[in-house]
């Protein structure tokens, strides 16, 4: 796996930033900037270190899918790290197999420091050269609206 990184000023304090980023107030914030990957993206589980969470959209088909993740640590207002350890397919939950192995121990890992009065997001995720190009394209314009969302409140 290659480790890719993207970063983003937000002019919004860092509390507004990490609780939109995580949906925390309003689900609907996460959903709407991870909606650039799945436009019917959303997450079932919570936040908080050591809990299971399924990061999920709907398929063509109408199938649940997405993975199946552990927050291994959530310091609030300064750091998140996601541990991506299995697949959601059809809505079941596959943890083991060939397609499980391109994702296991991958991380993906949201950091939020003050800059002046708002908020630097940097966003360091393990990535397998299959998803490269579209992370590459994909995330920046999902972090311009998240930008886009905290700066509106």
């Amino acid at each position: 796996m290659k480790k890719l990184t993207f970063a983003i000023d937000i002019d919004a304090a860092v509390e507004t930033v990490y609780a939109c980023m995580l949906g925390l107030n309003d689900k609907s914030t996460y959903e709407q900037w991870t909606a650039l990957f799945n436009p019917t993206s959303s997450y079932l589980g919570d936040w908080s270190e050591g809990s299971k969470m399924q990061f999920v959209g709907v398929d063509e088909n109408g199938d649940t899918g997405g993975v199946v993740s552990r927050i291994v640590k959530n310091m609030p207002n300064a750091f998140v790290s996601i541990q991506h350890y299995g697949l959601v397919q059809a809505g079941k939950e596959i943890l083991e197999g060939p397609e499980v192995e391109q994702w296991a121990n991958g991380f993906e890992n949201y950091s939020f420091t003050a800059v002046g009065d708002g908020t630097r997001v940097e966003v360091n995720l393990d990535m397998n050269d299959a998803f490269e190009d579209y992370m590459n394209e994909t995330y920046p314009k999902a972090l311009e609206k998240l930008k886009e969302i905290c700066e509106k409140g």
